[in-house]
């Protein structure tokens, strides 16, 4: 084993995703009636666009999925917005990071892999553009030059806990499943890559669980409990 791939919101950035998106919504909504469009119809629009790039079948990028799907709903002059869009993710955003915090085990955890040598990847569903990506990445208190990949709706065509989703970035940085650990907080998601003979770690400070897969057999603790593992683990340089 020689690379990380690891989950953002809930894993490495600690979130009450309940709150998280009950903020992020409430912003984004508060930001276009400015334009003119009613909170509830943004909000089902947005909604509607995330389901679709859940189930996106890979023959377009989620960005593309997103926007045609919203588009459908809220009609072809919502891409004259689009640019607002992005100032949105620049400015209110920062709104939803009541919903967050820092833990200063996760980045530990992160830095000795690093200087240990082995390839880190951020998997997060990549349902989100870069910019809000890499801001959630700020908010944990990361280095983005410290990932070899960092997935965003821009440059992937599945989303979790769809396989071609993982088999995507494997191709993207050349490694085999074996190659590799899943470390995440969504039973679900992120621990269906043992399908793939991937090696997993639950992170269970923010667990988001599932009655119906099986986790007795799962590598699993919280960031303390992992970093032991981390530490236990060879040097490859």
């Amino acid at each position: 084993m020689n690379t990380f791939l690891f989950d953002l919101d809930g894993t490495l950035l600690p979130m009450d995703q309940d709150l998280f998106l009950k903020l992020y919504l409430k912003a984004l909504s508060q930001k276009f009636i400015h334009f003119g469009i009613e909170p509830e119809k943004i909000i089902n629009g947005i909604l509607f666009g995330t389901k679709s790039m859940i189930e996106n079948d890979g023959l377009v990028t989620n960005e593309a999925c997103f926007w045609k799907a919203f588009t459908n709903m809220m009609g072809e002059n919502v891409l004259q917005l689009e640019p607002e869009f992005e100032k949105f993710y620049h400015n209110e955003f920062a709104l939803a990071k009541e919903a967050t915090s820092q833990n200063p085990m996760a980045n530990e955890c992160v830095k000795v892999l690093k200087d240990k040598g082995y390839k880190l990847v951020v998997a997060t569903n990549p349902v989100f553009p870069m910019i809000a990506t890499h801001t959630r990445m700020k908010w944990a208190g990361l280095d983005l030059q410290d990932f070899e990949i960092i997935t965003t709706y821009e440059h992937h065509k599945y989303c979790k806990p769809n396989l071609n989703y993982y088999k995507e970035i494997l191709k993207k940085i050349g490694k085999t499943p074996e190659d590799c650990m899943m470390v995440g907080n969504d039973v679900k998601e992120d621990m269906c890559t043992m399908d793939l003979s991937m090696d997993t770690y639950l992170i269970k400070d923010c667990l988001i669980p599932s009655q119906d897969i099986d986790i007795s057999n799962i590598k699993q603790g919280n960031f303390n409990e992992f970093f032991e593992f981390v530490k236990s683990l060879p040097s490859l340089v």
